[in-house]
């Protein structure tokens, strides 16, 4: 697999300090179990925020801080899509380790609808900001053309899908924001199967798709 289209430094930098929406995180995690590019510069930037935290002043606890800590250690975790500092052992099936643990299996266990044009999706439940969804696109098949009212980091997992900034193969993670409007297509040969984050929902330039858009939640 060969990798040509990584995270951004700063989306990086935002996983390793914790502040990504669940639903970015989960598709960080995903990238970067496939990802050794990227996991080294991760690595980097946790070493980094180390260096700075060793320099940092130290200051008083509060006398109900270690309790406080039990306590939340004690809690569930809202979130789930956990962080992957090192490369996960290999599975069997089409979803990486990180997004198999997530769902509980592999393609098997999703549970897709279909929203036209053979086009089905699978609606995973995060916390925060965000929504996240696997999609899978019939061969040959495109995506109605759409603008983005904010951030939209899609990851191909099997099959690659083109538009008219480049071509992205399994591994890969295209990165839209509010100035990409495009239609992207899946090649043929192979259905293409993405993790898909976004923290608003599209802006689609024909009618049905977006008379569409409230009961999809795209």
């Amino acid at each position: 697999m060969t990798i040509r289209h990584h995270f951004s430094d700063a989306l990086l930098m935002a996983y390793a300090a914790g502040t990504l929406p669940e639903a970015f995180a989960l598709v960080a995690a995903t990238h970067l179990s496939l990802c050794d590019e990227c996991r080294a510069a991760l690595a980097a930037f946790e070493a980094v925020g180390g260096a700075v935290l060793d320099t940092t002043d130290a200051e008083p606890m509060g006398a109900h801080c270690l309790a406080d800590t039990l306590e939340r250690l004690d809690t569930p975790t809202e979130g789930r899509a956990e962080r992957t500092r090192s490369a996960p052992e290999p599975r069997r099936g089409v979803l990486p380790a990180p997004l198999q643990d997530y769902i509980g299996g592999d393609l098997d266990q999703v549970k897709w609808r279909p929203i036209g044009m053979g086009v089905r999706q699978a609606i995973l439940p995060t916390s925060g900001g965000g929504t996240v969804r696997l999609l899978h696109i019939p061969a040959g098949q495109s995506v109605p053309d759409h603008g983005h009212r904010g951030l939209e980091l899609t990851l191909v997992l099997q099959g690659a899908f083109r538009d008219d900034t480049a071509r992205f193969g399994p591994g890969d993670v295209e990165i839209a924001t509010e100035e990409l409007e495009h239609t992207p297509v899946a090649e043929a040969g192979q259905d293409c199967i993405c993790l898909a984050a976004t923290d608003a929902r599209l802006r689609f330039n024909s009618l049905i798709p977006r008379l569409a858009q409230p009961f999809l939640r795209i």
